[in-house]
């Protein structure tokens, strides 16, 4: 093949990279082949430039500089939005989301070990240089090009752009990528003008102003908050997960009624889906809508008082059971415990399972065990968030008899047990039945655990924290999550006038709340010294 066609033939692969490049798409929806029937507006831009700078050699290495990055940053975004659409159903944030590249490296870490964790992100970082690389030399195939036969390349950089314009008045063409790099730049400027705003709603706390005395009418009751890892509505709703999860809420139903529970059921609105559980729980406890990361920053600087720390200051001991925390957690001042049971302080000395540091009945056991022994002198109010059903739902544990759970080494063989992650996540078939079985675990421990205080009866606010990732859930816009209250009673008959299902299955057709109107309303309804006359509908 003579030197002119291998040249020809080089430049039109390099023009089918660039082409690809600013083609590719950053939603999992469009990662189909019609989307290279798109055409790029950028790319005439990019061949005039090239053509231009040929003649002045001093411009050509700044100029493939600009049009490198460019392509390079535009990609990075594109990866990070395919990664978080599917993930979290939303879109990467550059003011907020910088921090989640560690949480991913800690689930990598703690799902496939950190070797494995390790070359996995020894890989990525490779594969982003080789295409630096190639972009790189791509943009110096066309300028040599340019530069060898100027009046070929000007006739088809004349062409293409004919045909991008005409593509474009047809609908076709576009500067996807240069309008996806601007648009990520206004987001992160929203973001922080979002910030600003969070400030100033903290700073307004109507429902303590108008309460006398917040949380009296519970006074001398335990209030057991507990936040499910991944339970979301599609566990109830989808035909995956709804016949599992129904018979698990049935059984712990029955159960419990047995007991004297009164219970009541109804669903609430996340502003997170498939992860960033900590957006849900800084929603749900301080009121204020809490969907990005750096209103949870602003959140954690503010004066905004925390519902546990509004049940401390009215008597309550206030304690975290956070069995996911290993790193220290600075934030845990803003919630205002008295004490937090990180993973640490639990004294599990059992084996993990993958990524979940200790099963969700140790979870309930040991804080059994630390906070609800004899000998108190005030009642708990305690938040624990549990993580059996968080990814990558591999292995599953199993409920052992409570007397012999002790520090958790009863659990070793399960943790042993079953396929490893990587095994797992090959079938997403096989994923979707994984998360299946650890909700029922997870929701069949909560209510053997309740059972046994079936004498004391706390008040118990069961909620899942947020929607799996899109696959699993098979929704990308359905954000509820379901939620349970039971305990006396005398208690559970303050919130009747709230029109939620009798019992522990919500029916469709209850009222949705978003997540950050439970605070304001629950602080209501428990701060009268009697309950209100039931009002609106109660369906059973």
């Amino acid at each position: 093949m003579r030197t002119a066609q291998r040249s020809s033939l080089a430049a039109i692969a390099a023009l089918a990279l660039l082409y690809l490049a600013l083609v590719a798409p950053n939603h999992p929806d469009a990662a189909t082949w019609a989307a290279l029937r798109h055409i790029p507006l950028e790319l005439p831009l990019v061949m005039t430039l090239l053509l231009a700078v040929g003649a002045w050699p001093a411009a050509r290495w700044p100029a493939r500089a600009i049009v490198t990055l460019l392509i390079v940053i535009a990609l990075l975004l594109k990866a990070a939005d395919l990664a978080l659409f599917g993930a979290l159903a939303r879109p990467f944030n550059l003011a907020y989301d910088l921090p989640l590249l560690h949480a991913a490296w800690m689930l990598l870490a703690g799902s496939s070990g950190p070797v494995p964790a390790a070359l996995y992100l020894t890989a990525a970082v490779l594969v982003l240089a080789l295409l630096s690389f190639v972009i790189w030399h791509a943009t110096g195939v066309l300028l040599r090009h340019a530069s060898e036969r100027p009046h070929t390349v000007s006739i088809l950089t004349a062409a293409i752009a004919v045909a991008t314009t005409a593509a474009w008045w047809a609908g076709a063409a576009s500067p996807f990528s240069t309008r996806l790099i601007a648009g990520h730049a206004s987001a992160a400027m929203r973001a922080m003008q979002d910030v600003a705003a969070l400030e100033a709603e903290a700073a307004q706390d109507p429902v303590l102003a108008s309460v006398p005395s917040p949380l009296s009418g519970l006074a001398g009751t335990d209030i057991v908050l507990v936040f499910v890892e991944s339970y979301g509505r599609s566990t109830l709703d989808s035909p995956l997960y709804a016949g599992t999860t129904n018979a698990a809420l049935r059984d712990v139903e029955r159960e419990l009624g047995a007991l004297g529970y009164a219970m009541r059921s109804a669903w609430l609105t996340s502003p997170t889906m498939g992860g960033q559980s900590w957006l849900a729980h800084g929603t749900l406890l301080s009121g204020l809508w809490i969907d990005g990361q750096g209103r949870y920053d602003a959140l954690m600087r503010s004066q905004r008082k925390s519902l546990n720390r509004v049940a401390a200051e009215a008597g309550w001991r206030n304690v975290g059971v956070m069995p996911a925390i290993v790193m220290p957690w600075p934030e845990a001042a803003w919630f205002g415990y008295d004490t937090v049971l990180a993973a640490k302080d639990l004294g599990y000395r059992g084996k993990p399972f993958n990524w979940v540091t200790m099963p969700d009945q140790y979870t309930l056991s040991a804080f059994e065990r630390l906070e609800l022994g004899p000998g108190r002198n005030r009642p708990v109010f305690a938040e624990i968030a549990l993580i059996s059903s968080h990814a990558p739902w591999t292995p599953i544990p199993s409920l052992v008899p409570w007397e012999a759970v002790g520090y958790g080494t009863v659990f070793d063989a399960q943790a042993a047990s079953g396929d490893t992650p990587e095994q797992v996540w090959a079938d997403p078939d096989r994923v979707r039945d994984q998360f299946r079985r650890s909700i029922d675990y997870a929701l069949r421990a909560v209510g053997s655990f309740a059972a046994r205080h079936g004498e004391t009866k706390p008040l118990f606010v069961i909620l899942g924290d947020h929607q799996p990732a899109v696959f699993v859930s098979g929704s990308d816009t359905n954000r509820d999550v379901p939620i349970h209250l039971f305990g006396p009673p005398e208690a559970v008959a303050r919130f009747d006038a709230w029109g939620w299902t009798h019992g522990l299955v919500p029916a469709h057709d209850t009222p949705v709340w978003r997540m950050d109107a439970f605070r304001a309303r629950f602080i209501e309804a428990v701060s009268r010294m009697e309950p209100q006359p039931q009002s609106g509908v109660v369906r059973s």
